[in-house]
Parts: C-alpha cells; sequence; structure tokens
C-alpha cells in the first residue's frame, strides 16, 4: 500500500476521526492534547493533560476523548515509547471537548465505587450511547484488570458492562449493532460480544460473556492488538503493534494483514466519499498517513 504522510511532529497521535470538512482530528497522548490536521497543517483544538487516547464524536457534535491520565515516556533508534505509569498519574476519565471552543469538560471518572483507570478507545451507538474501553494501568510489579464499559453523553449514567480482562483496548459495533467487538493487547485477540440492548450483552456463556474471533499466530514475530474501526461489510480492521499492520478480521476469524513501517501503528479511521479512505496513526513516528483501502469503512453514526 501506498501512503500519504498528512502530518508528522505529533506527540504519539491515537484516536483519529474523519471530519466532514476533510480534516481529522487526532489525540495526541505524549503531547496531551486534542489535534486537527490538514495536509502539511496541524491546529490545536484542546489541552487536555494526562493522556489522551481514543475519540469520538457524539451525537451534540463533540467530542467525546478516553483519557488514560499518561504514560511514563522513552526515546529509543527515532521511536517514542509508552511504558509503565509516571508518578504524576492523574487518574483515568471521560472528557467532553467542545470542537469550536475548546472548553473540557470531565464527565467520569468512575462507575460506582470504582475509579477509571486508564480508559483507551470508544464508539457510539446509534441511540447515542457511548461503549468504551479501560485498559487499566501498568506498573513495576502488577498491572490493572480491564473492562468494558457503557455510558450516556449527558453524563448521567454509567454502567460496567465485562471486567476481568488482560487489557481490552479496541472497541467497534458491527453494522446491524448486534455485535460489540474488542481487541486484547498482548493476547493478540480479537473478542466479540451479543448485544441485546443498549449497554446490555447476552451472559449465556456465564462470567466471560465473550468468544474469541480469531487469535494472532505469533510465528514469525509478536503481534499485539491495539485500536480497531469496521468495514461497512463487517469486517474488523486492528491496527497490530510490534510487528507492524493493520489486520483485517472477517467475522469468521478469516484474516489478512496490511504492512505498515511503523512498529507503534495504533489506529485506524474511514472517510472521504465513498468511504475508502483510511488514515492511519503511526505513533511511534509521530505521523499520520493516509491510504485507499480496498473496500468502503463503516460510516459512523455521529460527525462534525
Amino acid at each position: 500500500m501506498k501512503f500519504e504522510v498528512v502530518a508528522e511532529g505529533l506527540g504519539f497521535p491515537e484516536g483519529p476521526v474523519a471530519m466532514e470538512d476533510g480534516s481529522v482530528i487526532v489525540v495526541e497522548i505524549r503531547g496531551e492534547a486534542l489535534t486537527r490536521c490538514w495536509s502539511g497543517r496541524k491546529e490545536v483544538i484542546a489541552r487536555l493533560g494526562g493522556g489522551p487516547n481514543g475519540a469520538a464524536i457524539g451525537p451534540d457534535g463533540a467530542m467525546y476523548v478516553c483519557n488514560n491520565g499518561g504514560f511514563k515516556w522513552y526515546d529509543r533508534n527515532g521511536l517514542t515509547i509508552p511504558m509503565g505509569t509516571p508518578p504524576e498519574y492523574s487518574g483515568g476519565r471521560i472528557e467532553r471537548v467542545d470542537l469550536a471552543t475548546g472548553k473540557v469538560d470531565r464527565l467520569y471518572d468512575r462507575c460506582g465505587d470504582y475509579l477509571l483507570r486508564g480508559p483507551n478507545d470508544i464508539v457510539f451507538d446509534k441511540s447515542g450511547g457511548m461503549w468504551f474501553t479501560d485498559y487499566g494501568k501498568d506498573f513495576a510489579r502488577n498491572r490493572d484488570k480491564s473492562g468494558i464499559y457503557y455510558a450516556l453523553p449527558d453524563g448521567s449514567k454509567i454502567v460496567e458492562v465485562e471486567f476481568g480482562s488482560l487489557g481490552y483496548n479496541g472497541i467497534g459495533l458491527s453494522p446491524d449493532e448486534k455485535t460489540l467487538y474488542s481487541a486484547e493487547t498482548s493476547s493478540g485477540k480479537l473478542w466479540a460480544f451479543d448485544v441485546t440492548g443498549p449497554g446490555e450483552i447476552s451472559r449465556e456463556r456465564g462470567r466471560f460473556a465473550g468468544r474469541v474471533v480469531a487469535t494472532m499466530p505469533n510465528t514469525k514475530a509478536i503481534q499485539y492488538f491495539d485500536s480497531l474501526a469496521v468495514t461497512a461489510s463487517g469486517k474488523v480492521c486492528v491496527a497490530t503493534l510490534l510487528d507492524p499492520c493493520i489486520t483485517q478480521i472477517s467475522p469468521d476469524g478469516a484474516y489478512e494483514q496490511f504492512a505498515t513501517d511503523d512498529p507503534y501503528t495504533t489506529n485506524i479511521c474511514f472517510g472521504g466519499a465513498d468511504m475508502m479512505d483510511a488514515w492511519i496513526t503511526l505513533s511511534g513516528t509521530g505521523k499520520l498517513v493516509k491510504t485507499r483501502w480496498p473496500e468502503p469503512g463503516l460510516k459512523l453514526n455521529f460527525n462534525g
């Protein structure tokens, strides 16, 4: 595939959102900012602090951001690498950003008695509710368990849907919204959950309600999963770390891979008139790139 560099010099970009005006908005995790990108131009919309990680437009046209609270950072061989939790870790939260003014509001930093630790990726359903993952945080001798949550954008309701993973990362919905997908990072697994209603999944399988759609074999190199997007036909495109590529997985588990050149390839989104333009975040080298995808991506429920 051929890649066009749209923006570079970004501080570990993630969470790309293709906008109707032709721009792409990303978070800069290391830069602690929400940034709008055009070809060759960048503009900071808001400074969020912590570690803004995933982003999505909500039903009111605002941007909703998963903030993981921050990472430790290392620079090695020309790459920016996140590893561990810094002493100044400020807690996980879900934030709302007014794109016109840059005003930032904190919506959620807990679910019931439990604090959010490292919110990571987010998707809105047709009813206007948000599904998001909380990856948890890594420490020197231990790490948090991970969960999936559902919340309303007015700050009135948040529920824990699933908990106990090694690290739920990317999240997305099938075109008919009957299946919720989440990528588990270190296991290289794509999980699927049967959706029974807003914020509800089938519990027929017991405590661990998901089923594994695909697992990376890790035969030639380690392949970790990051964030994802879904195509119009229902395939799941997962950004794949270390042995870098986008792994496109069919609902039956068959997959193909499209190579990139950054070991920290973290996310993908779709846009353009035919939804076949794909923007990919190459976070280790601080770039947002664009390519043409073999098939149309799924149009999200809300855009700005």
